[in-house]
């Protein structure tokens, strides 16, 4: 599948690009720096397997806390929207709809909450109006699109407020998003203006494929009724979905690493890889987290229509900082010089590549750990359902143990990649 844009280069970089979206390139490029890492030849990290038993069993230990029967649900925005009464309220709000419908509306609110979900620096919170609970970090941004959506602040029909529209999404701006999420002189969030531009760009892009949006009243709950087109036999395999989100909103993405001209996203360079290849395309690494997180919150509506997702094992873990904390606490990761730990990295930065990357596979590593001493297979526990448990949970259990919920290492988000 490509887009528009994408029609007219050579089928050698389109066949580049495809495998730059797929999550076979996300684990082969991790894999390799993983490898060096093991022979101790990155610059930054080093690796210690033998740290790796003892990981998991802490990750078992965190899972059963909230999860006794091991009964968990998968990773997915869906649980952020958990707790109080949200879940109730939407399905009243939704009742009159077709189950179509309900799920392009589920579509919209998780598609507009996940480009919502980097980091918001330690400093924001968000005060629910129903509740007067206070929630910080992804969770609060969960509960505050929540409310937006429920507000219809992305929908320019004001009696259909549970969408987020095209028309509605490029004339959103900063004020108003910024009031949304209670942004003030002293409830500062970092990105705003990163993620507004964001949703413009979602808006745009929504014009620009009516073959997964539509062609009138364009939309992101419209990916539904093409998803269900491409099912066989009810069966959907998950790399299709992550396929349709990294077509569909690839361009929405600040132009970071182009390759023919395609603005890649998630994407970025480490040198070590281009010792054989001095290519551009060699060395790149790509990760899409946000695309897979989307990916992973879609699932569940897709469920819920009566589909059967398959090789959910397809997808990667996310590399994102209370994964990659997680193995930084628990010494799988080990930093050479302590002084990387002590500024703020951008997501370029070199630092950064090898710890998402190697975080990527430790990630692999502890799921086959907790399979092999639960006597699980993948189809038993699958990799979303293990960072739920999980390797997200204890990397911030860990966090608020050790540094009040910040990361190990500091990252300078712009709002767009974490």
């Amino acid at each position: 599948m490509v887009s528009p844009t994408e029609s007219v280069i050579s089928s050698e970089a389109a066949a580049q690009i495809a495998y730059l979206r797929s999550p076979r390139a996300i684990r082969d490029r991790c894999q390799q720096l993983f490898d060096l890492a093991c022979r101790d030849r990155l610059p930054h990290f080093r690796c210690d397997l033998s740290q790796l038993e003892a990981t998991a069993d802490y990750v078992l230990h965190v899972t059963r806390q909230t999860y006794p029967d091991l009964n968990v649900p998968f990773h997915s925005r869906w649980r952020h929207f958990e707790g109080g009464d949200r879940l109730a309220f939407l399905a009243e709000q939704l009742a009159p709809l077709s189950p179509v419908e309900q799920a392009q509306a589920k579509f919209d609110l998780a598609i507009i909450s996940v480009l919502l979900d980097a980091g918001s620096g330690p400093a924001w919170h968000y005060t629910e109006p129903r509740s007067g609970q206070v929630y910080t970090r992804s969770e609060g941004l969960a509960v505050a699109s929540f409310w937006m959506m429920a507000q219809g602040l992305f929908s320019s029909q004001p009696d259909r407020p549970w969408q987020a529209d095209a028309i509605a999404l490029q004339h959103l701006t900063t004020e108003h998003l910024g009031s949304g999420l209670q942004v003030t002189d002293t409830n500062p969030l970092l990105g705003l203006a990163g993620r507004t531009t964001l949703l413009n760009q979602l808006g745009h892009c929504l014009t620009q494929n009516p073959q997964l949006f539509g062609a009138k009243s364009p939309r992101p709950g419209n990916l539904v009724p093409y998803l269900v087109s491409q099912a066989v036999d009810g069966k959907l395999a998950a790399a299709t979905v992550l396929a349709a989100v990294l077509t569909g909103f690839g361009p929405i993405w600040p132009s970071r690493i182009q390759l023919h001209g395609v603005n890649l996203g998630d994407v970025w360079p480490h040198s070590a890889l281009a010792t054989a290849d001095p290519s551009v395309f060699s060395s790149l690494v790509p990760f899409h987290k946000l695309s897979q997180w989307l990916t992973y919150s879609l699932l569940e509506p897709l469920a819920e229509l009566g589909l059967h997702i398959t090789d959910l094992d397809a997808l990667t873990g996310l590399p994102e900082y209370r994964n990659g904390g997680l193995c930084l606490d628990m010494g799988l990761l080990q930093v050479k010089d302590p002084a990387i730990l002590q500024v703020p990295h951008p997501p370029s930065s070199e630092v950064i590549v090898e710890w998402r990357s190697l975080t990527v596979i430790l990630l692999d590593a502890i799921a086959a750990t907790l399979r092999q001493q639960l006597g699980q297979s993948a189809i038993d526990l699958p990799l979303v359902k293990v960072l739920q448990g999980g390797t997200w949970a204890a990397g911030r259990q860990l966090a608020a143990q050790r540094r009040q919920g910040l990361p190990p290492l500091q990252i300078d988000s712009d709002g767009t990649v974490f």
